[in-house]
């Protein structure tokens, strides 16, 4: 299984007894990392956008969790386990829409019950296997994907779903690095991604880092660049996937489907299995997460727009499975998602 350290973009690690993060806020203009060793930084993190990603969301909430474990226990060895409730419920409200974070957390609680004595090692050894399996499922993932691109082309996609937003590598990303490799993507177009910029400052770094041919478009460039041809794939990650395979992704993933759909290009979604949420039925339970109105009227903290003026900023959108043409996960390929096709993957050995 590949290792947590085989990634050399690492967005979150174990060091030093506590969790290391690089800081995605102030990417590309400077690499800066924060640690953390109190499961209440880590949430912090995760709301503040430090860390962004569901998957690599998750990874941080469950190295969290070991952080929480280790304070409870040191204060209170005979009710650690009761207390702890506090600091899982406090790292699952960072933020409401990847479903990843609740994922990790149900994971590493159901840990618990086996632990006597400190519960430190038995934790960071689940949280590490969540880590290094993220990693496995995205190179897995990364193949998968790659054998759909038949043909030499362009591909477009939009936020950030590479080894920043996971534990190393990336899904929608790790598609484009296994079909660069292979010889079958020419050149990725990354949308820009208002107003975090996640295309602009972390997309397009990324693959600069690995000599992958990148052009940024605006947002709003999407459906006048697949008029022109060339493009055939659009290449997206996912926060949430519903049941019957509605998908949500940063906001404008839905604009994209709806171009795509028009121009005849082709919609992948790329996420693991620990996106799926099938306790979900439709995106329309999806909760979406809206962010402070200042991050659309201001830019870098210099106000831009008209004082006065409101803001409404919902951060993720919901594309229905019926603009899907395939959901890449590492269990294996959906093509034209529904709900039977999504209960007979969860349902799928490995």
């Amino acid at each position: 299984m590949a290792s947590a350290q085989g990634s050399v973009i690492k967005a979150v690690e174990w060091a030093g007894g506590g969790v290391r993060l690089l800081d995605q806020r102030i990417l590309p203009g400077k690499i800066n990392y924060l640690f953390y060793k109190e499961s209440s930084g880590v949430a912090s993190a995760i709301r503040e956008m430090v860390v962004r990603g569901a998957p690599a969301i998750g990874i941080a909430a469950a190295y969290g969790v070991v952080c929480a474990a280790r304070r409870r226990y040191a204060l209170s060895p005979g009710t650690w386990q009761r207390e702890i409730a506090v600091d899982f419920a406090e790292l699952a409200d960072s933020r409401p829409t990847a479903v990843n974070l609740r994922w990790a957390l149900d994971r590493m609680k159901s840990r618990l019950g086996d632990i006597s004595g400190d519960p430190e090692p038995a934790l960071l050894a689940e949280a590490r296997r969540v880590h290094d399996e993220d990693i496995a499922a995205n190179r897995r993932m990364g193949d998968l994907g790659a054998q759909l691109i038949d043909q030499r082309c362009a591909v477009l996609t939009h936020c950030n779903a590479g080894a920043l937003a996971t534990g190393g590598f990336g899904t929608a990303l790790g598609v484009v690095r296994a079909a660069y490799a292979s010889g079958h993507i020419s050149l990725v177009y990354a949308d820009e991604t208002r107003p975090w910029l996640q295309g602009s400052r972390l997309t397009a770094w990324e693959l600069v880092q690995d000599h992958i041919p990148v052009t940024l478009i605006g947002d709003g460039a999407a459906a006048h660049l697949l008029k022109q041809g060339g493009v055939k794939w659009i290449i997206v990650g996912a926060d949430r996937i519903a049941a019957n395979g509605d998908a949500a992704n940063k906001i404008g993933t839905y604009n994209l489907a709806v171009v795509a759909r028009h121009h005849g290009v082709k919609f992948m979604v790329v996420a693991p299995t620990s996106t799926i949420d099938m306790q979900t039925a439709t995106g329309h339970d999806i909760p979406i997460e809206e962010r402070a109105a200042d991050e659309l009227l201001s830019v870098a903290g210099v106000r831009i727009a008209a004082e006065g003026a409101q803001a409404w900023n919902p951060v993720f959108d919901v594309t229905p499975a019926d603009l899907i043409d395939v959901i890449v996960t590492e269990k294996g390929v959906v093509a034209a998602p529904d709900a039977r096709k999504m209960a007979a993957l969860m349902k799928a050995d490995r």
